[in-house]
């Protein structure tokens, strides 16, 4: 008998692998050891990693699609490099990063909820309840918003203990 997190794996499975036209996946969770931080609240964010590779975090919100940042523009905050298309972007990332910063720290939504961690495309996003959400691709990302309430609600119960 299957369990329902099997089946949403399967289900994951199945839409990235329709979405990638029958290439290899190539999706694994994320190294436990390397996400672990020493003290009792993980980082969220992997330490010197380019956040939302690259694009604006602030721009999904006041330009309602990813844009890339500068690499002159930058800032580090909660372990990661986040870069900005401009000062107003950068300046208010700042002043508010909690409000702009992606959920789950940066990681899929969809694997969050389903207890383990996988890379992001910034072009997969979602803005819920003024939250920004990214996912492995966009496939996933519909997959996701099938029943995203729910989803958004397991990845919550499961943030941050997927870290280890």
């Amino acid at each position: 008998m299957l369990t329902s997190k099997a089946l949403s794996r399967r289900a994951f499975l199945a839409a990235s692998t329709v979405a990638l036209t029958g290439a290899a996946l190539g999706f694994a969770a994320q190294p436990q050891s390397s996400m672990a931080q020493a003290t009792s609240a993980p980082q969220r964010y992997l330490e010197g990693e380019l956040a939302l590779s690259g694009y604006d975090p602030v721009a999904y919100f006041t330009d309602g699609k990813p844009v890339e940042g500068s690499a002159n523009l930058e800032a580090v905050w909660d372990g990661a490099t986040w870069r900005f298309a401009n000062t107003d972007y950068k300046r208010a990332f700042l002043e508010n990063p909690e409000k702009y910063a992606p959920q789950y720290g940066g990681f899929c939504a969809y694997a969050v909820s389903q207890g383990y961690t996988a890379s992001a495309d910034p072009h997969a996003w979602s803005i819920v309840d003024d939250k920004l959400y990214v996912n492995y691709n966009k496939a996933v990302r519909g997959l996701w918003n099938l029943r995203r309430s729910h989803y958004i609600k397991q990845g919550d119960q499961n943030w941050p203990s997927v870290l280890g």
